[in-house]
C-alpha cells in the first residue's frame, strides 16, 4: 500500500516512545510506500485536496531513524491510507486539517482516524455518551454550577476540554481555598466550558490506557501511575507506565464503547479507565503502544496494519 503520515516534525519526535514511530516502522517492514507531511502542507486546490509531500524512509535506528525526500505536489487520494497523528492542541488549524482529510476522503482515501469523527468527538465530551461508565461528571462554564458540584462531591477533578497530557488538570476540595481563581482560570472567567468529575481514589493504582483497533482491544493496558504525590497519572506528567493484562471489568467496557467506535470509523483509539470508570476516549494520537509492547512482547503496529492491509 501507499501509506502517507500527517504528524508532527518527525525530527522532533520522542524515539524512544512514540507510537507514531512504531507504526512507520510496521509499515516498513510489511513493504508499504511512505509518504510524509505536516499540518500547513495540506491544502485543496479547485476542489480536490493535495498536499506537499515527502517521500520517506525510516529505520529502527536510533542514531539514523529516517530519510526524507524533497516534496511534491500529490494528490492525498493517491495513497491508499493516511494515518492522521498530528498532536493536539485540537485548535482551529487541527478543524481546518481535517476538512481538507475529509475532501481527500470524498476522493477515496482512507483516513484513519475518520476526520469528521476527529472533529465530534471531543476526547473529553465523547466519554460522557457512556454515563452508566463514568463517575458523576459535570460539563460547565458557570462557577455556581461547578461549585455546587464540587459541594455535593467534595473531592473532585477539574480539567480543560482540549488539554492533553494531564495538562490543566486540577484535584479541588470542598474546604479548598483555590477554588475561585482555579475556576477562573480554566473557565477563562466563565466563558468557557470545563469538565468536573468527583475525584476516583484508585488514581494511586493507575490510570489505565486500553488500546483499541478497529472496536477490539488490545489484550494489555497501560497503566499510568502517579508519582511524587501527584494525582495525574499522565506518562508526560511524570507518571510511571506498567503494562498489565485486561480485567473483565476493561473488557466490558471496551465491548460496551466498541460498536460505536466502529459506527464512526475511529480505527484507532484509547480508553482512559480509572478504577471501573471510563475518564476519555482518546482519537487524535493516542499513545502507549511502545510501552506495551516492550513488556509484553506485542506489535500492537502490526495489528494495526492486519486491520488496514485487510480493509484495503
Amino acid at each position: 500500500m501507499r501509506v502517507l503520515v500527517v504528524m508532527d516534525p518527525i525530527e522532533n519526535v520522542n524515539l524512544k516512545k512514540d507510537t507514531t514511530m512504531a507504526m512507520l516502522w510496521a509499515a516498513s517492514r510489511r513493504g508499504h510506500e511512505l509518504g510524509y507531511v505536516q499540518q500547513q502542507d495540506l491544502y485543496i486546490d479547485q476542489g480536490k485536496a493535495f498536499g506537499l509531500i515527502a517521500s520517506l524512509q525510516v529505520f529502527e535506528n536510533n542514531k539514523n531513524y529516517y530519510q526524507l525526500g524533497e516534496k511534491n505536489k500529490e494528490s492525498i487520494a493517491a495513497y491508499d491510507v493516511v494515518l492522521m497523528r498530528k498532536d493536539p492542541p485540537f485548535d482551529m488549524n487541527f478543524v481546518y486539517t481535517t476538512y481538507i482529510l475529509e475532501q481527500a476522503e470524498r476522493e477515496g482515501a482512507w483516513i484513519i482516524n475518520n476526520p469528521r469523527s476527529l472533529r465530534d468527538c471531543n476526547e473529553k465530551l465523547f466519554a460522557t455518551q457512556f454515563p452508566e461508565l463514568q463517575v458523576p461528571t459535570l460539563v460547565s462554564s458557570q462557577d455556581s454550577l461547578i461549585r455546587e458540584f464540587i459541594t455535593q462531591h467534595q473531592d473532585v477533578i477539574v480539567k480543560p476540554l482540549d488539554g492533553m497530557g494531564g495538562m490543566g488538570i486540577f484535584r479541588l476540595s470542598a474546604n479548598g481555598v483555590n477554588i475561585g481563581s482555579t475556576l477562573e482560570i480554566l473557565t477563562q472567567n466563565g466563558q468557557q466550558p470545563i469538565m468536573a468529575q468527583r475525584y476516583i481514589p484508585e488514581i494511586v493504582d493507575g490510570d489505565k490506557r486500553i488500546l483499541m483497533v478497529n472496536g477490539e482491544p488490545i489484550p494489555y493496558c497501560l497503566a499510568r501511575i502517579p508519582q511524587n504525590g501527584e494525582t495525574r497519572g499522565n506518562l508526560a506528567a511524570g507518571g510511571r507506565g506498567e503494562a498489565r493484562p485486561l480485567t473483565e471489568n476493561d473488557l466490558k467496557i471496551a465491548r460496551r464503547i466498541a460498536p460505536f467506535l466502529r459506527e464512526k470509523g475511529l480505527i484507532f483509539v484509547g480508553l482512559d479507565v480509572i478504577g471501573d470508570y471510563v475518564t476519555e476516549i482518546n482519537v487524535t494520537s493516542p499513545t502507549c503502544v511502545r510501552e506495551i509492547d516492550a513488556q509484553f512482547g506485542t506489535s500492537i503496529a502490526d495489528t494495526l496494519f492486519d486491520v488496514l492491509e485487510a480493509g484495503r
